[in-house]
């Protein structure tokens, strides 16, 4: 079995101190493909009606068994030869320097577990089926599969500026909201980004497109606020990951997208990056520390 907390694989590997790990296929259970038979089923709809037309060609040409959890090596052997993009077992928390550089070697960590039948609705950390279904089938764009790597550039150029900071205290506090920018805009994009499309908006973050009740709410609820993307305003922003999300940003296109990074990092370089709004997300030792470690890492 290996379910969400519940899966003595993940539990071992992580013991040992493996974070990237292969997928024991044989160890999904009934229960298991039965929780992503109803995922999948139910998000079908949704996602023909308030997906992005890549994300859709991505499902299409993905061919994911809609009643079975995929196979890694399966979903790649697709993947691979369209963006150069793999998806790569891990067997839990990524720190953040070193996911970001997974995204510029054009790898995607993922997580191999799946939510229990009781929880379908929601969980905090992701499972199988928001980094497969949810994440992989905008790889298959080639367009959106370089913002990614241009964003996991972005990330590469913080480790060196902050790297090369003699100071401890100014190098601490100028990562702390480096990363603070960089986690925002990656939250209101990739995970929380809507696309105007003629005169619709469409949903191209992974947090929507695997969450059956927020993707139609992101579009249609008088809830939501819904404002073309200001990086001024993104990087300022805070937001938090227990709720349905009261404010969405839309780009124009993948273009325009992969502008906004290019302007992100000019902005870190020119030091606009160095004092952002306090507020979510909460930064972690973890995750600095992977920024500091990096020179081990980049290449």
């Amino acid at each position: 079995m290996l379910t969400t907390k519940h899966a003595p694989f993940i539990e071992e590997a992580r013991n040992r101190h493996e974070l990237f790990i292969t997928q024991p296929y044989e160890q999904y259970s009934e229960e298991n493909h039965e929780a992503w038979r109803r995922l999948y089923a139910r998000m079908q709809p949704e996602w023909s009606r308030y997906a992005n037309r890549w994300f859709l060609e991505g499902l299409t040409a993905l061919a994911l068994d809609p009643d079975r959890v995929p196979r890694l090596e399966s979903v790649n052997q697709i993947l691979r030869p369209l963006t150069g993009f793999r998806a790569i077992a891990v067997s839990g928390y990524v720190p953040a320097y070193l996911f970001f550089d997974c995204l510029r070697r054009r790898e995607f960590p993922t997580t191999i577990t799946i939510r229990p039948l009781d929880s379908l609705d929601y969980l905090p950390e992701p499972d199988i089926f928001h980094d497969i279904a949810g994440h992989v089938p905008m790889h298959t764009s080639r367009e959106f599969a370089e913002v990614l790597v241009r964003f996991g550039q972005c990330a590469h150029s913080a480790a060196v500026i902050v790297n090369g900071i003699a100071d401890q205290r100014v190098r601490l506090e100028r990562l702390t909201s480096i990363y603070k920018a960089l986690a925002r805009f990656f939250w209101f994009t990739v995970e929380f980004g809507l696309m105007q499309t003629g005169e619709e908006l469409k949903a191209y973050g992974s947090g929507l497109l695997s969450s059956h009740g927020e993707l139609r709410h992101s579009v249609e609820s008088r809830l939501v606020q819904r404002s073309s993307i200001a990086l001024d305003w993104v990087i300022h922003q805070s937001f938090e990951i227990d709720h349905y999300q009261p404010l969405l940003f839309y780009v124009q296109s993948f273009d325009h997208l992969f502008s906004l990074v290019d302007q992100l990092e000019r902005w870190m370089r020119f030091g606009r990056l160095d004092s952002v709004a306090p507020g979510e997300p909460e930064v972690s030792p973890e995750d600095l520390a992977s920024f500091l470690a990096s020179d081990t890492l980049v290449a």
